[in-house]
């Protein structure tokens, strides 16, 4: 009986703590299903739910469809963040001390964001800007970017190739490069958006998204042969 008691009252000191800790990520996480909750009775049966490259409307669907929108992005992202430090074999994430939850947090918030611009977008299909969605993975590669070199070794984050996982040196020289890339390519996305439109942003946006993700694999690649 007492046991139980004890292992009772450990259990809510834990959420309270876990509440607690998260509390920022949930309250992230919670708004876009609160706004959509707030909106859905007034939208009509079908809504917008996707756009072609001139911003115009490609697909009708369901507005019941809407809540993959913050199952899939903010809730997801959470979770999968929440079970990496969990199941990372060799407890690298760990070594990142406070960046991994400032890192965490982050990528919450950008796709909680990006969600309620969706759900928006979906109600006010006039509002609909790809210049919107470049700025804001414009902000995200410049994010990711100041990380990488906080980023140590594993198998869930970052440059992840075969040359980094094989040589710290090599994983270390590649992130760094990697963060000042990827930093100059979300600055380069952001004034995309607000100075181009139309074509010219989206080849701009997915060339500079391309280079940000190949450069880094060839250079480790580099980087491994000089080692030797």
């Amino acid at each position: 009986m007492l046991v139980g008691i004890l292992f009772f009252l450990f259990k809510i000191e834990f959420m309270k703590n876990l509440i607690k800790k998260e509390s920022l990520n949930l309250v992230m996480v919670a708004l876009p299903f609160i706004y959509l909750g707030y909106l859905y009775g007034g939208l009509p049966a079908e809504v917008p739910l996707q756009w072609n490259a001139s911003g115009e409307i490609k697909r009708m669907g369901s507005k019941s469809e809407l809540w993959m929108v913050p199952f899939l992005l903010p809730l997801l992202i959470y979770v999968i963040m929440s079970v990496i430090p969990m199941i990372d074999p060799k407890r690298k994430i760990e070594k990142m001390g406070g960046k991994f939850p400032s890192l965490k947090m982050m990528l919450v918030g950008f796709f909680s964001v990006l969600a309620l611009y969706i759900i928006y977008v979906a109600a006010h299909p006039e509002a609909m800007r790809l210049s919107v969605v470049a700025v804001l993975l414009g902000l995200l590669f410049m994010g990711l970017g100041n990380f990488f070199k906080t980023i140590q070794p594993n198998y869930f984050l970052g440059i992840r190739t075969p040359w980094t996982l094989e040589n710290e040196v090599v994983w270390k020289s590649t992130h760094q490069m990697a963060g000042v890339l990827w930093l100059a390519g979300g600055l380069i996305m952001i004034i995309a958006g607000l100075l181009l439109s139309g074509s010219a942003m989206i080849i701009l946006v997915i060339t500079v998204a391309v280079a940000a993700a190949l450069v880094p694999v060839g250079y480790s690649w580099v980087a491994f042969k000089k080692l030797g």
